[in-house]
């Protein structure tokens, strides 16, 4: 699976068990990048997609369910119960600070993963986001 997560600069995730934002720009994104194959998620995360996408699949053990190839959107979820089972990391990048109480569990770059994309672009309601891709 391919693991997706937004964070803010300092790992945040979440903070009082809701996502620290969201950016439309961003989504379009991460949809055109999952194209056909799956993309898993839990309900709150669903709920801020409004496109129809036939792809879109939530479900509360939504990594269990992920297949090799498919997209899990993390979001507040930790990552490293599934790290044997994630081939390639997305990080998004709020580049800014957020309160969160909830942080990413696992720096891919830290563990050795290699870094095969790092790209800047605008969002809707940030001024500039960071995607950055990690293979094992």
């Amino acid at each position: 699976m391919i693991w997706v997560v937004c964070v803010d600069d300092r790992g945040g995730t979440a903070f009082h068990g809701r996502r620290q934002s969201m950016d439309r720009l961003l989504r379009a994104d991460l949809l055109a990048m999952a194209g056909e194959k799956k993309l898993w998620m839990d309900e709150a995360a669903r709920r801020q997609f409004t496109e129809d996408c036939p792809n879109l699949e939530a479900a509360p053990d939504f990594p269990q369910r992920a297949g090799p190839g498919e997209f899990c959107f993390g979001e507040a979820h930790p990552v490293t119960p599934w790290l044997d089972r994630v081939e390639a990391m997305v990080i998004y990048r709020w580049n800014r600070a957020y309160p969160a109480d909830c942080y990413l569990d696992f720096d891919p770059a830290a563990a050795g993963w290699t870094l095969t994309e790092r790209r800047d672009f605008p969002g809707h309601s940030h001024p500039n986001l960071t995607k950055e891709v990690y293979i094992r």
